[in-house]
């Protein structure tokens, strides 16, 4: 595998990102399905490469850091183990893996070239092994990895259970798969106050440091709609995981999941 996302795929996306308006979508990325909405969600990690690492800071007032840590935390890969960070994006968590989880390899995979032409850049970015890769038909033997983690991967696939069962094939017996996501805001008196900071304040923070309004507003729309906590939960036991479990943060707008794959087929 190389190290470094193939050329052909970052001079793709900047001849297209020069020629094609983004405007063109008849109706939200949210309210898109099958083939349409991966190309849609696709489009927007692109757009919004450069600055995505500020908006998450943004966003989350810094606390993405320390899920981050959580997840390697979760993953319990040992010492020399390998990992594989799905949807890795500019590759926050792969990096974690190198300096925390004390991993031989570290793989970042993800389907949009210029997120991880970002974190290539950044100072480990000549440790992390790149992958261009569909999370749905990941190109990695079966059995090959310690811990595959990902954040917010399943609340953008058109398929989870399929994700999850690839996910599943990938790791070693006794493996750990951990996945970071937002969650819908819990039915409590913080609510009102959460679903106008997601339906307000995020796109309009995100048009102002992005100019791209329209994906600032996927987000919310996406997490609004997405799995709880406990049905997520419950989709990881169905893909075949065990000792599924999961905690909440910032007032049950994030949860960590993590299960294991069985010793025993």
């Amino acid at each position: 595998m190389a190290n470094r996302v193939p050329e052909s795929a970052a001079f793709r996306y900047n001849r297209v990102m020069q020629n094609t308006p983004h405007d063109n979508h008849k109706l939200p990325v949210a309210e898109l399905s099958g083939q349409a909405r991966s190309e849609a969600v696709q489009d927007v990690f692109q757009r919004i490469a450069p600055r995505y690492d500020l908006m998450n800071r943004l966003m989350t007032a810094g606390q993405d850091r320390a899920w981050r840590q959580f997840v390697v935390q979760a993953a319990a890969v040992p010492h020399g183990g390998t990992a594989l960070d799905i949807a890795t994006g500019t590759g926050d968590i792969a990096f974690e893996m190198l300096t925390q989880g004390n991993v031989r390899l570290s793989i970042g995979a993800d389907f949009a070239p210029a997120m991880m032409h970002v974190g290539q850049h950044r100072p480990l970015g000549k440790r992390v092994r790149w992958v261009t890769a569909d999370a749905l038909n990941l190109p990695f033997p079966s059995a090959s990895f310690d811990a595959v983690t990902h954040g917010y991967l399943l609340r953008n696939v058109i398929d989870i259970a399929r994700a999850l069962s690839e996910q599943r094939r990938v790791l070693k017996p006794g493996g750990r798969v951990v996945s970071l996501d937002t969650s819908p805001p819990p039915r409590n008196l913080l609510r009102p106050f959460i679903v106008a900071y997601l339906k307000l304040v995020i796109p309009t923070l995100g048009t102002l440091l992005t100019g791209q309004r329209d994906a600032y507003t996927y987000l919310p729309s996406s997490t609004m709609g997405f799995k709880t906590p406990d049905a997520l939960a419950d989709l990881m036991r169905a893909a075949g995981f065990v000792d599924v479990s999961y905690r909440s943060f910032m007032f049950g707008t994030m949860a960590v999941h993590w299960g294991t794959k069985p010793h025993q087929e």
